[in-house]
């Protein structure tokens, strides 16, 4: 089993919330049980107006197990925030059904994402 430390980005994030919001990252599909670990997640705002940013966490189990990570995050004009400060999440899959981290912006196209995570540990 080898981690893998990767990087992911979204840049022009839509409206779209909850289970619809754009995927930022999936856990990979190996065909056996695996995690990953967010390291961190950058949220920046590419306008020059404040806006606001979620994070939901779209559980591989069911609707019970869905959850936001931060929602509706003020992202000050031209700025950024860091989600997850010196704190780690733990996503998984069971080989087949895979956790989905989602991002969404309260202003369509204004948003950028990078996530960092630690595979397959």
């Amino acid at each position: 089993m080898a981690n893998d430390f990767k990087r992911f980005t979204k840049p022009n994030v839509t409206t779209s919330t909850g289970t619809s919001a754009d995927a930022l990252y999936t856990v990979p599909s190996s065909g056996t049980a695996m995690e990953s670990i967010i390291i961190g997640i950058y949220l920046s705002n590419t306008t020059g107006t404040g806006i606001t940013g979620s994070v939901f966490l779209d559980a591989y189990g069911g609707a019970s197990g869905d959850i936001y990570v931060v929602k509706d995050a003020t992202v000050p004009a031209g700025s950024s925030l860091e989600v997850i400060s010196g704190g780690k999440l733990v996503v998984q899959g069971d080989g087949t059904n895979n956790d989905v981290v989602r991002i969404s912006s309260s202003t369509a196209s204004s948003l950028d994402v990078t996530v960092s995570v630690l595979e397959d540990v």
